[in-house]
């Protein structure tokens, strides 16, 4: 029954890299030539002597699976069911990390803690959630179901569901659910700091227009009030000659 889930769970993984990744073109490639889902079908087996209690022979072989793959799964962690690990090299999954069905990681991924004591120290990821390439989510917090994480981004608190995260520190921006399963447009995430900027550019805009507009009726001011003592001075120097 256990090589029947097995056989199983390599089909749907096959699947969703179809449904993930355009660059796949046939089974046998995939098969052959995804290191991310090594790593994961290898975290299977290490994960399994784990919880065994053959800890030292599974860290040893996630570290054969590291040195193969680039990606390194400490066998303590919580792998759920289709999970995508695209390109791969760089991922570093921490120990208490626990990931959901359907998750998609890109390359240089940190799934980290922040703690030197023994707990939960380790993010956990809801289903379906997108991390883009090179971001880090550090702490035991929960990342919601369905929310993406932008490139690059450093993630140091909790993100609620069907949101979208940016920048360092990690800013959310709310979203709606997602209405596939597989959503990696993770290129569409909003930049708050970016709206902001444009807000703050037009609204210099707008200032600099103002000031011009003064300007121009500073100016023209003058030009009556000098306009006005010069005739003022001539109906003076008129008067004294009479």
């Amino acid at each position: 029954m256990g090589v029947i889930n097995f056989i199983k769970e390599i089909r749907e993984d096959i699947d969703s890299v179809f449904a993930r990744d355009p660059a796949a073109r046939n089974p046998i490639e995939v098969l052959l030539c995804y290191p991310g889902l090594h790593a994961v079908w290898a975290h299977r087996f290490t994960h399994y002597l784990w919880q065994k209690d053959l800890k030292t022979i599974a860290r040893f072989l996630s570290q054969i699976v590291r040195f193969l793959t680039g990606v390194e799964i400490h066998p303590g962690a919580k792998i759920g069911r289709r999970v995508f690990i695209d390109h791969g090299m760089g991922v570093v999954i921490g120990e208490t990390a626990e990931i959901g069905d359907d998750c998609t990681l890109y390359h240089q991924v940190t799934l980290g803690g922040t703690s030197w004591r023994k707990e939960k120290r380790h993010p956990t990821l809801e289903e379906n959630v997108v991390v883009g390439a090179g971001a880090a989510i550090l702490g035991p917090f929960k990342i919601g179901k369905n929310s993406k994480i932008g490139a690059g981004s450093v993630v140091i608190q909790e993100v609620p569901p069907n949101s979208s995260v940016v920048g360092v520190p990690g800013r959310t921006v709310h979203k709606k659910a997602t209405e596939s399963r597989y959503d990696i447009e993770h290129t569409e995430i909003p930049d708050p700091e970016a709206n902001a900027i444009r807000c703050l550019a037009e609204q210099l805009r707008k200032l600099e227009r103002k000031v011009e507009k003064l300007e121009r009726e500073k100016r023209k001011t003058k030009s009556k009030t000098k306009a006005k003592i010069i005739l003022l001075n001539k109906e003076n120097e008129t008067k004294n000659n009479q």
